[in-house]
């Protein structure tokens, strides 16, 4: 598919459409309250789906599916996203996508069965993915990445509170006289809010040339992701390991991701530049958070299972103990931030961070289901620190060092790779906790009757009870444990990155002086 169109030469100053700092703020505003909601709607239902699964007359099978399908659908589609950034207006592909956001949740609260809510995830999902990528890629349009660590630490404190709160906001939900739907409708206002806020205050350049998108790319590298997602996430559930329907799976990714990375080597646009893997910087800031999200993802996920079962908490008090963690990363992130755009160093807090991430995986490593919550506490504010330290600052790291013309590739990169290795870290490490529960409940497969699936603490007899909460409790402790070496490696990559001094232009400004050709106010 190609488009064209012709343009003249603009000066910088006419064409880069700068705000002023008042519409900084409110575009930055607005793009905070989508990026706040998507997030959350990815985690907010985690502690509704009991109650959705059970309304709605769904299967066990279903249960995963209203999750997997809107994570699915985000990872997948972020590269492409990222790649129309490169190729159109900003605002308006921002705009479509809060509006995909919107239209899916309002269909999602609405939904009358299962397969509405399935497809209405699929449309979550879409604009939960343009978001993910649009929004860092538009903050590094109108701000220099000198200014942009302040605002790189509020980004990161919103994804961090977002995808750690999530549960806490649903658990009260569910409880609440508003019921479940309203984890899908309550967003819906806010998101309007931010879409009338943009457009009255977000001002950005249009690309004018000719434009080829990668349709064969974008459907191969979909295809491939979405497989080996699914993979992950039914392999040691569904089927074994080591099985036939995993050899399949995992052979049919390979297949689709080798295909695609040829057909990205050819085309003129591809969706992930292969050059960006060239760039060392780039590399290892991809490196470290697909390893980071692994970390991310299983303190949110992990923790809020270990405290509802192993410790006896109801999903709202689960949700409230981990606030240490949400405190950890906002702050981290907010001070980080601020101290970067003042001295314009940035490598010492991604150090920092990384050396953090496997201490506080170890830490956690020695819990039991009678650790004190005061320690859990401490565990949690060292683990959430680490992570506020490094997430976003590898975006920044990898914003800072590639042309301007590649912003959106790179930026959509290093949040699919993080996507990415969280999901699957997530769902191999949540197979592990599962056969790790089932053989300390059923020793030498013998069965005891508590081991075949979640069990609620509230119903089962005091002597089985403290079983179960030991068997949790050890196996959620195996689970950090195995995660440190992945927090090592990214250590490692962060130490190999070499820190290079912050930009003073915004990417609309710098893609003006390299291409004044291709712009137009």
């Amino acid at each position: 598919m190609t488009t064209t169109s012709s343009s003249t030469p603009e000066p910088v100053g006419e064409v880069t459409a700068t705000l002023t700092p008042r519409q900084t703020i409110q575009a930055m505003s607005g793009l905070m309250m989508g990026l706040f909601v998507a997030i959350l709607a990815g985690t907010v239902v985690s502690t509704a789906l009991p109650r959705i699964i059970h309304d709605l007359g769904a299967s066990q099978s279903s249960y995963t599916w209203v999750v997997t399908l809107e994570l699915l659908t985000m990872t997948a589609t972020v590269p492409l996203w990222g790649k129309l950034a490169d190729l159109y207006n900003n605002k308006l592909l921002i705009q479509l996508s809060l509006s995909f956001f919107v239209i899916g949740s309002l269909v999602a609260g609405f939904a009358p069965n299962i397969e509405v809510l399935l497809g209405s995830r699929v449309l979550q999902g879409l604009g939960g993915g343009g978001l993910t990528a649009l929004v860092q890629i538009v903050m590094a349009a109108i701000i220099p990445p000198r200014e942009l660590g302040r605002y790189s630490g509020v980004f990161g404190a919103i994804f961090a509170s977002a995808t750690v709160g999530g549960p806490l906001l649903g658990g009260f939900l569910v409880d609440s006289p508003l019921g479940w739907r309203a984890c899908f409708l309550i967003g819906v206002p806010f998101v309007i809010a931010a879409m009338i806020l943009l457009q009255r205050t977000l001002k950005l350049p249009t690309v004018k040339r000719d434009v080829k998108i990668d349709w064969w790319g974008a459907v191969l590298i979909m295809g491939g992701v979405s497989t080996l997602l699914v993979w992950s996430s039914f392999a040691g559930n569904k089927f074994d390991w080591v099985s036939g329907w995993s050899f399949a799976l995992v052979g049919a990714a390979a297949v689709l991701l080798l295909a695609a990375v040829l057909v990205e080597r050819r085309h003129p646009e591809p969706i992930i530049p292969m050059d960006l893997f060239r760039n060392r910087t780039v590399t290892l800031a991809i490196i470290a958070s697909a390893l980071v999200g692994v970390a991310m993802f299983a303190g949110s996920v992990f923790l809020a299972q270990y405290f509802q079962i192993a410790q006896g908490y109801t999903p709202t008090k689960a949700g409230l103990m981990s606030l240490p963690m949400i405190l950890g990363m906002m702050t981290a992130s907010t001070i980080a931030g601020a101290l970067i755009t003042k001295y314009g160093r940035w490598k010492i807090y991604l150090v920092v961070g990384s050396v953090l991430l496997p201490i506080g995986l170890a830490l956690f490593g020695t819990i039991d289901a009678h650790t004190s919550k005061y320690m859990l506490w401490a565990f949690m504010l060292v683990l959430g620190v680490g992570i506020g330290l490094v997430m976003q600052n590898l975006v920044l790291a990898a914003q800072n060092d590639v042309p301007a013309r590649e912003l959106g590739a790179a930026t959509s990169a290093v949040s699919f790779f993080r996507s990415m290795g969280g999901t699957i870290g997530v769902s191999v490490l949540g197979a592990v906790l599962a056969n790790k529960v089932t053989e300390m409940l059923n020793p030498g497969g013998a069965s005891s009757g508590a081991g075949s699936a979640v069990p609620n603490i509230k119903d089962l007899p005091d002597q089985v009870r403290v079983v179960v909460e030991n068997a949790y409790g050890d196996a959620t402790a195996d689970l950090f444990m195995m995660s440190v070496p992945f927090a090592v490696l990214a250590l490692i990559a962060v130490l190999f990155i070499k820190e290079k001094a912050l930009l003073t232009t915004s990417g609309a400004e710098r893609r003006a002086q390299e291409e004044p050709d291709i712009l137009d106010a």
